[in-house]
């Protein structure tokens, strides 16, 4: 399948008084065309940093530091401000984590979708209303709410408007950042539903951040998985749930409950994230790993394939594959 997005060793820092975290070390994945990728983690693993970098959103006391994140050929971390306004909106879209925040509340909800219409495509005012209404209508929302308040509209008919933005200019990749935080349940469940099924109407690609394990596993193709900077594992979803390699991937899996297995026990790993600003020498997740090596401790694993389509960072992994 074509590759609509390669990330190629993105590194991100933070400053601090303290020194720079390395909140996002050497990351490197691809979005294919017509899929959704889930990245995972826990929180404060970076992949909102990883969003932001990809965007060139990523602010002071950020910085990207290296790195590549090729889009249908253009490198979106060298392109001047000039090439990133073409791009954003009519190329690569986000959904933001929090639409109450990311909505304007003394413009209708209406006048906001035709503004970002409207600079990045050549019509009139007409044709963008009616664009508009079809937006909306397409994330199920009565068209004619268009001249609707932001206070108006309930949380989960706020995020269905910043969905209905991010296709305003018909992106070819979403990213969709944490976009049912704060979201109950039901909500939840019915915003991932609708992205999927616009994903499949108009062979979307799209980034799911997350740190909701059974909500990605549910909807995507392929997951990558976080922790601490780092991509410790990505591969199919299949494999992700029924053949995981690493002991991180294995933690969160026995960390979520199954109803489909009532006598499951539920475990949790032990210990905290490392301190980014001084990380370990070796593996970040050597002091939390049950099947930890003295050669962890001092020897960062690389990411290497442990079967096709399946990528491991863990030195049991090179071990299964010699």
């Amino acid at each position: 399948m074509e590759t609509i997005l390669n990330v190629e060793n993105l590194t991100a820092h933070y400053v601090t008084e303290k020194g720079e975290a390395r909140a996002v070390e050497d990351v490197s994945f691809t979005v294919r065309k017509r899929e959704m990728l889930g990245l995972i983690g826990e929180s404060g693993c970076g992949k909102t940093t990883v969003a932001q970098s990809i965007l060139r959103l990523l602010e002071y006391p950020g910085k990207i530091v290296s790195g590549k994140a090729v889009l249908d050929g253009n490198d979106l971390i060298q392109a001047t401000e000039k090439e990133l306004e073409k791009i954003r909106w009519s190329e690569i879209s986000v959904i933001p984590q929090s639409a109450m925040n990311a909505l304007n509340p003394i413009y209708t909800i209406g006048d906001q979708i035709i503004e970002s219409i409207r600079t990045h495509n050549s019509i009139d005012k007409k044709e963008a209303i009616k664009r508009t209404k079809e937006l909306l209508e397409l994330v199920g929302i009565d068209g004619e709410r268009w001249k609707s308040y932001p206070h108006e509209f309930s949380g989960g008919m706020k995020q269905r408007v910043a969905i209905a933005m991010a296709l305003s200019c018909s992106p070819k990749l979403i990213i969709s950042d944490e976009s049912t935080t704060g979201l109950d349940v039901l909500t939840q469940a019915q915003i991932i539903a609708l992205l999927k099924k616009l994903q499949l109407e108009l062979d979307l690609s799209i980034i799911l951040i997350s740190h909701d394990l059974p909500m990605v596993t549910a909807v995507c193709d392929r997951i990558a998985i976080m922790y601490a900077g780092k991509i410790t594992e990505w591969a199919d979803t299949k494999d992700i749930v029924y053949d995981p390699n690493h002991p991180y991937t294995k933690g969160l899996l026995d960390a979520t409950p199954d109803i489909t297995q009532p006598d499951k026990k539920v475990s949790s790993i032990p210990g905290t994230v490392p301190n980014l600003i001084q990380p370990p020498a070796g593996c970040r997740f050597y002091s939390r790993c049950p099947y930890a090596m003295e050669k962890c401790n001092t020897n960062i694993p690389p990411l290497i394939q442990v079967k096709p389509a399946h990528y491991s960072a863990c030195f049991l992994a090179e071990e299964d594959v010699q």
